[in-house]
């Protein structure tokens, strides 16, 4: 993960120094590039953040309390303590967990891709709808990228609330699609081919989300992988 980090920040510097130099109206000065690089790094730092905050809170083979109130009911299970569920051979994110774990990982490069390609380095003087853009994307950037990477950490090190995270951020993620949408379309004079654009840029991203809903929020439930390893629980 160490290196992943570094050459990650390497890789989102590279591509802001290339984005400022490609900007629309290029920086006046040191002081301008820096305000122009800003976003692209915040992008950057945000899963950097993530992964610190949530390594942090929970320590490699820290023992962790299941939640007081049980969200999912569903199936016929019998309760293990901690150290017969770490015992269990279907205890730990392998098997088919491990590409759940590998999608929310791929999730930061692809959305972060996806951000840079589509937004250019704006300054004070672009025009109101394209600055709309720029702080709507911005931001939906930031929180998922921090958010997937906090749920990765969460999964990788088997604590129990994973899950709950997860669909916190499915939610989330929703949410701020549809703030985007309403934010963009209520920006004063939006050319109509940029407007298409965000709106098949937008719909995507839902329904990438609604799809990983579909696929990962069953298997979130019944797996006995699951259960064992998030709810402390086998099937009876």
């Amino acid at each position: 993960m160490e290196r992943l980090i570094l050459g990650w920040i390497g890789v989102t510097v590279a591509i802001a120094f290339f984005k400022i130099a490609d900007a629309p109206n290029p920086p006046r000065d040191v002081l301008h590039a820096a305000a122009l690089s800003l976003p692209y790094l915040l992008v950057a730092l945000a899963p950097i953040a993530g992964y610190r905050l949530a390594a942090g809170s929970f320590p490699r083979g820290t023992l962790t309390a299941q939640p007081a109130i049980r969200l999912c009911r569903y199936g016929t299970w019998r309760p293990l303590d901690e150290l017969s569920a770490r015992e269990n051979p279907w205890f730990g994110p392998g098997g088919f967990m491990a590409s759940l774990l590998l999608g929310l990982l791929l999730n930061v490069p692809v959305r972060s891709l996806e951000f840079f390609v589509a937004v250019p380095a704006l300054g004070g003087d672009a025009p109101v709808w394209a600055q709309t853009i720029l702080t709507m994307m911005t931001l939906d950037v930031i929180a998922m990228n921090f958010f997937y990477m906090v749920c990765f950490v969460l999964a990788l090190r088997a604590v129990p609330l994973f899950p709950r995270m997860l669909l916190f951020a499915w939610l989330f993620d929703i949410m701020m699609q549809c703030a985007m949408a309403r934010a963009i379309g209520a920006a004063p004079d939006l050319p109509g081919n940029v407007a298409a654009a965000m709106s098949t840029l937008l719909a995507g991203n839902l329904q990438k989300v609604l799809i990983s809903v579909a696929v990962w929020l069953p298997y979130l439930i019944v797996s006995e992988r699951v259960n064992v390893t998030f709810r402390r629980r086998a099937r009876a």
